[in-house]
């Protein structure tokens, strides 16, 4: 009976890692006292806000991916605003400033988040949507449950197509209890090493790997990430595409050459799936396009946004 007491109590002591260190990490409201921006109270909880650019102006909000919280768009959102645009970007759920709620992030989940925040923002008429990987899912997803909301629709390396991921993530998502406790000591260690590895690069913006790797002392935001792999990022969007195709939304697609989670073959199975998007592919880029190459983003939209509306104001 004593011979099985040890090892009980250094599985039930495993067991209890991620539990404990969930409890010493804090909520976000712990960080809110230095968020830029603004916060509005929604349906499912606190949304972490900020606006850019001019008063008037066409409006594109910008929805972030998995794990970069929303200030990954100030670099990109800075160059809009030159072409006369207004740019609202927002944290999601489990992500930033904004609150971590229970339940399954599935595309109906933050679909949910970004109707809310429009309502209060008083954003009632067409916008132009832009999302950077997991937030090209969710931007895809909304266009399909509203399409007479968006005006063009632009995806950045965007999910809901084609996903690489290791062997590791893959575990951790497709079985439940024990990747639950692999994604949350095993899979993020690694993350977090890999982020460090990070710390001194050039980046468009400063600071972005930093707050990357803050995010994982912000408790919900392991929960949050784990639950948008099993859910919003496994859902492949064909369905939702040809819908879109049908419904005659402008459609602008970015890719990154060189990106090793959003494979560039989905530039050819999208134009399977809508004929009428538009596809650009930026030349030596991976995953982190959209904070290494931002400026050749920008210039691409220039081009994209005045072709699909016809006229833009360019600021000159």
């Amino acid at each position: 009976m004593l011979g099985w007491l040890l090892p009980l109590l250094v599985i039930g002591g495993l067991a209890c890692l991620p539990v404990l260190a969930e409890r010493r990490r804090h909520g976000a409201d712990a960080f809110r006292a230095k968020a830029p921006g603004r916060f509005a109270r929604l349906s499912q909880g606190v949304t972490h806000y900020q606006w850019f650019g001019e008063a008037r102006g066409p409006v594109i909000v910008c929805v972030h991916g998995l794990t970069t919280p929303s200030p990954v768009w100030y670099s990109i959102a800075a160059g809009l605003t030159k072409l006369g645009y207004r740019v609202l970007v927002y944290d999601l759920y489990g992500r930033g400033f904004s609150d971590a709620p229970q339940g399954a992030q599935t595309g109906d989940f933050f679909a949910k988040q970004l109707e809310d925040l429009l309502e209060h923002q008083g954003l009632t008429g067409d916008v132009t949507l832009m999302g950077y990987s997991m937030g090209g899912s969710i931007v895809t997803h909304f266009s399909m449950l509203h399409p007479s909301r968006v005006t063009r629709l632009v995806l950045l390396a965007s999910g809901g197509i084609w996903l690489r991921e290791d062997k590791l993530t893959k575990v951790c998502r497709t079985i439940p209890f024990f990747g639950d406790w692999l994604h949350a000591v095993i899979a993020a260690r690694k993350d977090r090493k890999a982020l460090r590895a990070q710390l001194g690069q050039k980046f468009d913006i400063t600071g972005i790997v930093e707050l990357q790797t803050a995010e994982y002392q912000s408790r919900g935001f392991l929960r949050s990430v784990l639950s948008s792999r099993r859910h919003m990022l496994n859902d492949v969007q064909e369905g939702a595409h040809r819908a879109i195709g049908r419904e005659d939304i402008p459609v602008v697609a970015i890719w990154a050459e060189k990106d090793e989670i959003i494979p560039l073959k989905s530039l050819g199975t999208l134009t399977q799936w809508n004929r009428n998007s538009r596809q650009e592919v930026i030349p030596d880029a991976d995953h982190s396009v959209g904070y290494t190459h931002s400026a050749q983003i920008v210039e691409v939209l220039r081009d994209a946004l005045r072709d699909a509306a016809g006229q833009v104001n360019t600021g000159n």
